[in-house]
């Protein structure tokens, strides 16, 4: 059994909670010791710390989540109806491949379970293991990573924090449909991997794009199935991570708007946190990232798939060469751009579907413009 791999919380964190306020979370999240397991069939949500590390170069091979566990239990919940379960953590295996099989087997558990499990890391390697747990789900995987750089290797390189996105593209089986970055840094990824990106069809954005207007990026989130958060993608001045220096970055306000977005998308079935550096300053904002995830999560408005179209306004906008099809929601005010089914050529859709989009990508196709994510969703369903 999968859960046998999981250690309880260290004692000295119970004695912290007992302490804590009855309102606080602490109080209120079923936590993994070493007398009680928390109940699955009541859990919404699962916290799980991995204690593996050696992906990252030059890092301390220790992974310690204790001050972002006694942050975030500090904190007060919101107007939370589904239950948060911690699950305590998984131990570094012998290797990283047993870490790895550890972190896959219970994604997949959770996820079949309708659990959404928060991964608490560790390197962000273990984005790879997350994606490797949706191997027998039988879908698609759509992978957004909140990050300054893109995680390819170089040739020869073997699975790390800097290369796992390689390492997800090329192995089989290849579930990934679609990979996002939101915040890279140019600077930091050559010009052969940025026209890699383009060359795959896969989107990015850039720093400045999401600081200047982040709703952009809620559509984004809205089609994740896993979201993947490297922590040094926040400046060191909000993120309290001195031990590398990060001048420029998100600050905390714009980490946590993300967290929400990704929280309240209906599809996003698994959120990780990565790449901290284990101080007590940097703990304050992981807690708060955690929290707006949770908050977005009591938020969903259930809107994928759609049951039906009677909650939402159909609009066609006709171009020169064919028609684009928009649905709006009534409840949300959120859109949607079908992308249409082509029977006569290799089709990875079996059906139209439907990609989030923003009011101004129907505004621009009312200009005849026509959105960049709808262009690239239909290049990459027909090779």
């Amino acid at each position: 059994m999968v859960f046998d791999f999981l250690e309880p919380v260290d004692e000295s964190l119970l004695e912290f909670i007992s302490e804590l306020p009855e309102q606080s979370l602490g109080r209120r999240v079923s936590i993994h010791t070493s007398d009680v397991f928390p109940d699955l069939d009541k859990a919404a949500i699962a916290i799980i710390g991995v204690l593996e590390n050696r992906g990252s170069h030059g890092q301390d091979e220790r992974v310690h989540l204790e001050h972002v566990r006694k942050e975030f239990y500090s904190l007060f919940p919101g107007n939370w109806h589904a239950n948060v379960i911690d699950l305590g953590d998984i131990t570094a295996g012998n290797t990283p491949e047993d870490t790895y099989y550890v972190v896959k087997t219970l994604v997949e558990e959770l996820v079949k379970q309708k659990v959404v499990p928060l991964v608490l890391g560790g390197s962000q390697d273990i984005t790879y293991a997350m994606y490797r747990g949706y191997d027998r789900l039988e879908q698609m995987v759509n992978l957004v990573s909140i990050d300054s750089k893109f995680d390819f290797g170089s040739e020869g390189e073997g699975l790390t924090a800097n290369s796992y996105l390689t390492k997800i593209i090329v192995e089989e089986p290849n579930n990934l449909f679609n990979f996002s970055n939101v915040g890279y840094q140019t600077y930091y990824n050559s010009q052969e991997e940025i026209d890699l990106i383009e060359k795959l069809y896969f989107d990015a954005y850039r720093l400045g794009e999401i600081s200047n207007n982040s709703t952009i990026a809620e559509p984004v989130f809205r089609d994740a199935d896993i979201v993947s958060v490297d922590m040094t993608a926040v400046k060191s001045s909000d993120s309290g991570n001195y031990v590398k220096f990060i001048p420029n970055g998100f600050d905390g306000k714009e980490i946590c708007i993300l967290a929400r977005y990704a929280g309240i998308s209906d599809k996003v079935t698994s959120f990780g946190v990565f790449n901290h550096n284990n101080s007590a300053q940097e703990s304050v904002l992981i807690a708060q990232v955690l929290w707006y995830f949770i908050e977005g999560f009591h938020y969903r408005s259930n809107e994928y798939p759609f049951g039906s179209k009677e909650h939402y306004l159909k609009y066609i906008v006709p171009l020169e060469d064919e028609e684009l099809v928009f649905y709006k929601s009534d409840r949300t005010d959120r859109w949607w751009i079908e992308i249409p089914y082509v029977s006569h050529v290799n089709n990875k859709l079996t059906r139209n579907t439907l990609l989030p989009c923003t009011h101004e990508d129907y505004k621009g196709a009312c200009g005849s413009e026509i959105p960049e994510r709808w262009w690239k969703a239909q290049r990459k369903n027909i090779i």
